[in-house]
Formats: C-alpha cells, sequence, structure tokens
C-alpha cells in the first residue's frame, strides 16, 4: 500500500518538472498507483476481517488499473503517431479478459477452464499487440525516449 501510494505522490508531484507531452501519461501512472494502493488498504482489511481472499476489490481494482495501463500505452505511442483505435482495442480486450475471469472466478466456477481460455486468449492479443504488434512497430520508429518508455 505504501509503495504504492509513494509512486502516486512521486508522479504527481514530478509533473512540472517532465516536458508537456509527458505530462498526461504521469498523471495516468499517478492514477494508476493510487487507485491501487486505495484497493490494496482496502483488501488487506478484508482479508484481515474475513480471513478469506478479496476476490471482488481484486477485480474492482483491476477493472479500473488495466484499461488505465491500455490508456498509459497508448499516451508513451502517442508522440509516435498510435491512433486511438489502439487504445481502444487494448482496452476493450481487457475488459473482456477481467469479465470472463471474473465470471470463471466467481461466477461459473464449474466452467472456469472455458472462462480462463477466454480470458487468457484476450491477455495473449493483448500481450503480442504489445510486444510484436502494432505498439511495438510504433515504439520502435520514434526509438529514444518513446522504445525506453514501451520497454519499461
Amino acid at each position: 500500500c505504501m509503495a504504492m501510494m509513494a509512486a502516486a505522490v512521486f508522479f504527481f508531484l514530478s509533473m512540472n518538472s517532465f516536458d508537456k507531452k509527458w505530462r498526461t501519461s504521469l498523471l495516468v501512472s499517478g492514477l494508476i498507483t493510487f487507485i491501487a494502493a486505495v484497493h490494496y488498504w482496502y483488501m488487506r482489511d478484508y482479508w484481515a476481517s474475513n480471513g478469506e481472499s478479496p476476490t471482488f476489490f481484486r477485480y474492482v481494482d483491476w477493472v479500473l488499473t488495466v484499461p488505465l495501463m491500455c490508456v498509459e500505452f497508448y499516451l508513451i505511442l502517442k508522440v509516435a503517431g498510435a491512433k486511438k483505435s489502439l487504445m481502444w482495442r487494448l482496452i476493450f480486450l481487457s475488459v473482456i479478459m477481467l469479465v470472463t475471469g471474473y465470471i470463471g472466478e466467481v461466477i461459473d466456477a464449474p466452467n472456469a477452464w472455458l472462462w480462463g481460455l477466454i480470458s487468457g486468449l484476450a491477455y495473449f492479443v493483448i500481450v503480442y499487440d504489445i510486444w510484436f504488434g502494432t505498439a511495438k512497430k510504433l515504439a520502435i520508429e520514434a526509438g529514444g525516449a518513446v522504445l525506453k518508455a514501451h520497454k519499461t
């Protein structure tokens, strides 16, 4: 919790130290880490009170932070010419990944293998897009800070 909160504070306070084209990216990074810190705090309390996995809080966290991470990839690659369609594709796939994962874990456990397969396929398409597809090509073409940020 504290590491995520410290990261959020760092991102928010350092925004003005960066070129204007990167400030929205830093803001989104701060939001991701702040949201995660708050949810980790709730998850810790839930676990301490109930002695069971805070599944609901994990998915609430992920349904907010994972699409924001997709926005982050877009913002990094925007300076390299990325189109909004890449961002929306990644967000759509992340929502499919998360919703089907939740269904398999909580709602339809007897068919978890099927929901896990669908969720996993969406995940691997995202990974492919980032490491081998459009996102990777844009990062390589841009080089420099964009490529470094993309790799990180």
